[in-house]
């Protein structure tokens, strides 16, 4: 059994407890709930229902039990390698794969196919999660990089924290930017009455978002943008330019859909990680090649009338 504590964000405020609990520890609301009908979530040492309704900063206790039953190897989750030494793995995820198992009888995700090809990830870092520093949504393809050992997996992830670990995506934005550059400050919490949907919320966690414009077309009116995290909050790019109204195309959440330019996902590709490696400090800088249905869908529009797309890189 593992034991967690919830305190309930601002943005969570009057929520029902079993939306919080999967939302706080980003398990599914089957899970929660089983947590719950087992009396295995309190508050001050009392079993809550799901429906319980939780005030910002409560503080409830949750016992989950642990899978019995181990990930099972799965080497047909498609993957390429773009980097690998005996510590580290940077992949190239595809869309349509999820990182990590939401639930025990989750399958078919990326940890699936790492397992197959590196057991002994298994262990390394969180159950369920071996391997895993940063995440990216199930959607957007691109670099991931995965820890082999448990000391890359704490060196990697205190990076993240520390936000040294340079993550740049390519993002294809409705409308004209008039400056080059730009940066977005604005907390990211989630949406009430919605914990799957992000939004600007003021008691949120901090977020910044610094953009560079690449390409820009005239028919239809979209742009090309290099965008570099400063953090990582959940949906971070594609909340942040929905809030300057320039949505990403595609996004059927937070952006705009239909056109020429529109690849049927949201147009976002985790295009370049660089970091320090965990043991030998010399920099690993990786790119993911623009994956083949964004390819498509600018050959769709054409070259651009302003700028350029980037060109791909290699692995250093």
């Amino acid at each position: 059994m593992t034991r967690h504590t919830v305190t309930v964000p601002a943005d969570l405020d009057g929520e029902r407890a079993d939306r919080i609990v999967a939302a706080a520890l980003d398990i599914a609301r089957g899970i929660s709930r089983a947590a719950f009908d087992d009396g295995s979530v309190t508050l001050d040492g009392v079993p809550i229902k799901p429906s319980h309704r939780l005030t910002t900063g409560g503080v409830v206790e949750v016992t989950l039990l642990e899978d019995d039953t181990d990930i099972e190897p799965d080497d047909a989750v498609p993957f390429q390698v773009l980097f690998e030494d005996r510590e580290v793995v940077v992949v190239d995820k595809p869309i349509g794969v999820v990182v990590h198992p939401t639930s025990p009888r989750s399958d078919g995700t990326l940890v699936h196919g790492l397992i197959a090809r590196y057991p002994e990830i298994r262990g390394v870092g969180e159950r369920g999660r071996w391997g895993i520093v940063h995440r990216l949504d199930r959607d957007t393809s691109g670099v991931l990089v995965v820890a082999r050992t448990a000391e890359a997996h704490a060196r990697l992830s205190h990076m993240i924290r520390q936000r040294t670990v340079v993550r740049r995506y390519l993002a294809l934005a409705r409308g004209t930017f008039d400056s080059a550059r730009g940066t977005i400050e604005a907390p990211i919490g989630r949406t009430p009455r919605n914990p799957t949907r992000m939004r600007l919320d003021r008691a949120g966690r901090p977020a910044t978002t610094h953009y560079r414009r690449t390409a820009a077309w005239d028919a239809p009116d979209v742009t090309l943008l290099d965008v570099t995290l400063e953090t990582g909050r959940t949906h971070q790019i594609r909340v942040h330019l929905e809030a300057i109204d320039r949505p990403i195309i595609g996004d059927t959440v937070y952006g705009v859909v239909g056109g020429p330019a529109d690849p049927g996902r949201p147009w976002l590709h985790a295009r370049h990680l660089e970091f320090r490696h965990p043991s030998s400090g010399e920099t690993v800088a990786v790119t993911a090649p623009l994956a083949g249905d964004l390819v498509d869908s600018l050959a769709a529009i054409g070259p651009p009338d302003r700028g350029a797309v980037p060109a791909e890189e290699g692995a250093t």
